[in-house]
Parts: structure tokens; sequence; C-alpha cells
């Protein structure tokens, strides 16, 4: 039995090390939580780098899934929308919903849903919303492979990081609205990619088509609290000009609301929202 001392102590003294390089200063968990809460610089990957091993694969998957939804998951799918019309530049746009750091958020809690959403969750969320379909299958390569595009452009992003560029920016206006001035400033500013009457080109998306086929879409709900935001920060940007200011994106946004089709939308809390917010009246039972 005598043999067995050393082995003992030298137990006991392994364990008393690792007690030791455990423990954890009050100030170096303070020093941790303030580098998790401090802004993050929005540096994402280019896909242009992803890697042609099989996980690159896959995450090359995603990507296509993002910029040619109709394509690569047209199954799924119950409109005329890509996930890239809503989350422009394949998600890496930080002025339109994107996904850079989307993994270092979830799982998440959310009071839409009244649970804890997986990043898989939220994916499937937007394919039966905003895209007006149908959720992927739970082992569904499809599925996997957005989780991996959007996981892989989170890279560097710590969990529980405040990310500056998550969801739309917000810009705040009061005036009343005026669809006779947002008509001509669609017809000067925005037929041109959209079509004369919003129908779509090969150019740009539908618009009106866009709005009633969004079923309880965040982003569009985001518009409606704040729709100026995403047009502000991203009109004209594929045609390469001057943003829309202010005043042209509110009137543009006039004539938007002012469709016939965007009275289809099945998300009457959020037209209410938008009566109160700027006293206009829309065909909605409050």
């Amino acid at each position: 039995m005598v043999w067995l001392l050393p082995a003992v102590l030298g137990m006991i003294a392994l364990a008393s090390c690792s007690g030791e390089k455990a423990r954890v200063t009050t100030d170096e968990l303070r020093a941790t939580s303030q580098t998790v809460r401090a802004p993050i610089e929005f540096a994402p990957p280019s896909p242009d780098t992803i890697l042609g091993s099989q996980l690159g694969e896959q995450i090359r998957l995603g990507y296509e899934i993002v910029v040619n939804t109709q394509e690569y998951a047209r199954p799924y799918v119950g409109n005329r929308l890509n996930c890239t019309n809503c989350h422009l530049d394949g998600g890496l746009n930080p002025n339109a919903a994107s996904f850079v750091g989307l993994a270092a958020i979830y799982p998440e809690y959310r009071p839409r849903s009244a649970k804890v959403n997986t990043l898989a969750d939220r994916v499937n969320e937007c394919m039966e919303r905003s895209l007006n379909g149908r959720a992927f299958p739970p082992d569904s390569s499809k599925l996997q492979a957005v989780v991996a595009y959007i996981t892989w452009l989170s890279r560097g992003v710590p969990i529980g990081a405040k990310i500056s560029w998550r969801g739309l920016q917000r810009i705040e206006s009061r005036r009343p609205l005026d669809a006779g001035n947002g008509k001509t400033v669609f017809a000067s500013k925005c037929a041109f990619c959209h079509g004369s009457d919003g129908q779509g080109t090969m150019a740009a998306p539908p618009v009106w088509g866009v709005l009633a086929s969004l079923r309880g879409s965040e982003v569009l709900e985001d518009m409606f609290r704040s729709p100026r935001s995403i047009l502000r920060a991203n009109g004209y940007t594929k045609c390469g000009w001057y943003l829309l200011a202010s005043s042209l994106a509110a009137a543009l946004l006039d004539s938007l609301f002012d469709h016939p089709a965007t009275m289809l939308i099945s998300a009457p809390s959020v037209l209410c929202h938008w009566r109160s917010t700027y006293k206009s009246s829309f065909s909605a039972s409050c």
C-alpha cells in the first residue's frame, strides 16, 4: 500500500494546481464583459474566400441559397423573392438586415414566438413568413447550408457582442402621407429598375407584389415602424447613384403604402401602427 502514497500525493497536487488556474478574478470577468459589449467592427469575409473543402462546399451552397433562392430552394418558396432581396448583397450589407454576427446572438429568446429560437428556427421563420413558403425539414442539407453560411459570416464576432448593424436603421418622421407626391417620386426615381407599375424587372424585384406576399415578415414590420430607413440607406445602390434623401424616401413610402396591393398584407396590427404613428387612414381594423 506504501507505493500508492506518491500517486495519491501527486493527484492532490495536480488538483490543487488545476483549481488555482481555474480561478477567475472579478477584474478579469469585468474586462471580458466589457470586451464582449464593446462595438464590433463590421468586417465580414468575402464569399470569394470560401474554401474548397467539404465545409466550404456547404457554406457556398448556403450562399447560393441566399442569393438565388428561387433556383436553389424553389419548392420551399411561395413568392418571387430571393433572401437577398431583403438581406441585400447576400446578407453582407450592414444597412439591410445583415447576417453578419447573427451566429453570435442565437439561440435567443424572441417575444414574437414566445420561446428560445435557434438560428435554424430563425431561418425557417423567414422561409414561412418573408418568402411565404414552408420550413426546411430539420435535417435538410439546405437548412444546414444556410446556417453554415451565416455562421461563417459571423467569424470573429464574440458571443453576446453588441452588433450595431443588426436589423434596420431608425429614421423617424411625423410628416403626413402624400400619395400623389410619392407616385411622382416613384415614377422619376424608382420605375427605371422596379418597373413603371412596380411589377419588377431583371434589375430589381417587384414592389407591390412583394408587400402583398410577405406573411408577417419582420423586415416588413421594421419598414412599417421606420420605413424610410431601408430606402434611405440602400436606395440607388445597385445603380451607383446617390442614396435617397430622407425627404425622397418619405415621399416614396407615401406612394408605396397607398397602393391597393399593400392592403393584402395579413398584418393589420402593423398597418394600425402605421396609421396611429403617421395619422394616415388604412382599410385595416384595429
